[in-house]
Formats: C-alpha cells, structure tokens, sequence
C-alpha cells in the first residue's frame, strides 16, 4: 500500500472528536465528583464512598484514554512529516505506531464506558 499525505490526515478529525468526547466525560465526571464530596459531607454515606473509588478508577482511565489519543495525533502529524520528506519506511512505522495508540485509546475508553455502568448500578442499589 502506498502512504500518502491524506491516509494520516483521514485520523485527524477522528482523533479530535475522540479527544471531544474524552473531555465530555471528564468535565462529567468532575462535575459529579463535586457533587459527591457535598454529599458525603453532609452525610457521610458508604454508598458515596463506593462510588468515589469507581470514580477515581475512571479519572484514571480518561487521562490515559486523552494521553493515548494526543499520543496518536502526534504520530499522525510525524507520519505526515515523514511522507514529506520521503522517509517511506519511518512513516509506515510511525503511521502504525498511531494506528496502535488510537486502537489502545478505544480499548481504554470501553473499559472506562464498563466501569461507568458499574457506578450506575452502585447508585441503582442504593435507591431499591
């Protein structure tokens, strides 16, 4: 297959709205966080406190999930700066390399989705 410029381009708007929707959850996340800690002050609930430990599990998966991503991107601007300047095999490599890291953000980001609904049914067991 040959590699040109517009193969690693194609990434770019794909990365870019996964590292949109990375920073959704985030900004999620925080948000309810916030809450939480109000809430545990106020009553000092072992359910809240179940649900912080998923939380922190999460937070530590959406900043891998945004490092691989930006990782990714980064890789796809090297490729195409390779193909410039006509070092084919550096960047099918690299290209590779990108491809690997944004299928590893995806990896973590179902992981992420996974753990989310476990804090969902934390909450569901709590209400009944």
């Amino acid at each position: 297959m040959q590699l040109t410029l517009s193969i690693p381009a194609l990434l770019f708007p794909a990365i870019s709205l996964t590292m949109l929707a990375y920073n959704a959850r985030y900004l999620a996340i925080a948000a309810l966080i916030r809450q939480l800690h109000a809430q545990y002050k106020k009553t000092g609930s072992k359910s809240v406190g179940r649900q912080v430990q998923q939380l922190r599990k999460r937070l530590t998966l959406i900043k891998n999930m945004q490092a691989t991503a930006i990782f990714s991107f980064l890789l796809a601007v090297i490729t195409m700066l390779l193909i410039y300047l006509e070092q084919t095999f550096w960047a099918n490599l690299v290209f590779g390399a990108s491809l690997f890291a944004l299928i590893l953000s995806l990896i973590l980001s179902l992981t992420e989705v996974q753990l989310s609904t476990k804090a969902l049914a934390i909450q569901l067991q709590d209400i009944e």
